[in-house]
């Protein structure tokens, strides 16, 4: 019987999974090629799935909500013949081929599984278990998401019971040791466990109103935890004197929009001259990968975007070291534009190597931007405000109003010390600082 799989397809780097938000159509209903049947999340952005033939929804697999992982089957499509297809007669009496289940896709076994020790205490890092992936179910992800259960845990759950599957037992084992004190220790030695703040803390305060985290905010809350749970951060700051290049900007900005139909903004200057230092600094544009540092070669920027919502979405411009200056501002603006009115393509918003936040949109004078894994470095813009500052008259210092901006870069330590991470700031000040001897329109 000719029946079609629909499956999460590839959603770009490091995503493993997606949660289903909104089904389209029904069981039972007639679709047609490349028609949108299901819309689905990540962290990064939202996107549709289409069907890939022409046919009938045979049966609907995951439900709204769920969070399937990337290539597991969510739906299927009979594609017989088309009497059928239109009319719908004979789908009643279609039957699903043997081991595709109806329901939750990975049943867990109901049998008690043995409790192992947990040393969370001492553990350190791990290899990925080669079958790791294939180890842990959505489901079962998610309820070790809600015990708190880390990565590396999971890893060393892995390696014990391979290859059997991680089960929902398993965990709820593990979390029971975890807790379980000490021989030896009394209540006060364990007491830090315990949450540090109570719920009557929460809410003795008066009038409150208590708003649940949307989908976005909660999985961006995930990752920026894990990113800085991950990475021992570092933030160095210069400040810059960008007079010459906001006079420039101001004065070309009109002939640049007429030229190329595009508006010149800051921000594809900062992506042209951040590309530019990278080429002189390479070992800021690496991830580190257990014991290995990978060596990027190609420099795909990522600009931080905040949506109408409240929330941020990063897409990236790709090869931004190849692109000219009308390129980018044609990237940045398309991108942008894209990005807050909810039509990001899910290949855009993966790659990235190195990341941009401007945070002189919000007229924030600097800050210290958490790493978007699995990159090693992000770069901060503070707002350029006028400022008395010292300026040299034929060697003479004096006191003159500038335009002058603080650059942050938060780079990863345990791959970028203080004197990489030093210097590649102050090569993309000099370059911003001398942009205007080097500026095409």
């Amino acid at each position: 019987m000719p029946l079609v799989e629909i499956t999460i397809p590839l959603m770009g780097e490091g995503i493993i999974e997606a949660t289903i938000i909104r089904w389209l159509v029904q069981e039972g209903e007639n679709v047609e090629p490349d028609q949108p049947v299901v819309e689905i999340a990540t962290d990064k952005v939202d996107s549709e799935i289409a069907s890939p033939a022409r046919g009938v929804v045979k049966r609907i697999m995951r439900k709204e909500g769920d969070i399937p992982k990337v290539g597991e089957v969510i739906a299927l499509i009979f594609t017989g013949e088309d009497e059928s297809i239109k009319t719908g007669e004979e789908f009643s009496a279609l039957s699903v081929p043997a081991g595709i289940p109806s329901g939750e896709m990975n049943p867990e076994p109901e049998e008690p599984l043995p409790v192992f020790a947990s040393k969370e205490k001492n553990l350190l890092v791990m290899d990925v278990p080669p079958r790791f992936e294939q180890q842990l179910t959505p489901f079962t992800r998610k309820i070790a998401r809600d015990l708190r259960i880390s990565r590396e845990e999971l890893y060393a759950m892995a390696k014990q019971i391979a290859p059997e599957r991680i089960t929902k037992e398993h965990l709820y084992a593990f979390t029971r040791q975890r807790e379980r004190p000490a021989p030896g220790n009394n209540a006060q030695e364990t007491s830090h466990e315990k949450p540090l703040i109570s719920k009557e803390q929460f809410y003795s305060t008066g009038s409150v109103e208590v708003q649940p985290l949307g989908r976005m905010r909660k999985l961006i809350a995930q990752h920026m935890v894990y990113s800085s749970h991950t990475a021992p951060h570092v933030t160095s700051f210069h400040e810059a004197d960008l007079t010459e290049l906001v006079k420039w900007r101001d004065q070309a900005k009109g002939l640049f929009l007429e030229k190329h139909q595009s508006r010149l903004t800051f921000t594809p200057i900062f992506v042209q001259v951040m590309a530019r230092a990278i080429r002189e600094f390479p070992m800021v544009n690496v991830s580190l990968d257990g014991d290995n540092l990978v060596l990027r070669k190609d420099i795909n920027i990522g600009i931080a975007t905040a949506l109408p919502d409240g929330n941020l979405v990063v897409p990236v411009i790709r090869n931004a070291d190849q692109s000219s200056l009308a390129g980018l501002a044609a990237a940045v603006n398309d991108l942008s534009e894209r990005a807050r009115t909810g039509r990001l393509l899910p290949p855009e918003i993966k790659g990235g190597t190195i990341s941009l936040t401007n945070l002189g949109m919000f007229g924030s004078l600097t800050g210290t931007p958490i790493i978007n894994q699995p990159e090693s470095a992000i770069l901060a813009v503070g707002s350029i405000q006028k400022k008395p500052a010292v300026v040299m008259n034929n060697q003479t210092p004096g006191i003159g109003i500038r335009d002058m901006c603080i650059l942050s870069l938060s780079y990863d330590h345990r791959v970028i010390d203080g004197a990489l991470g030093g210097s590649f700031l102050a090569r993309v000040a000099s370059l911003l600082e001398n942009f205007v001897s080097q500026a095409e329109i």
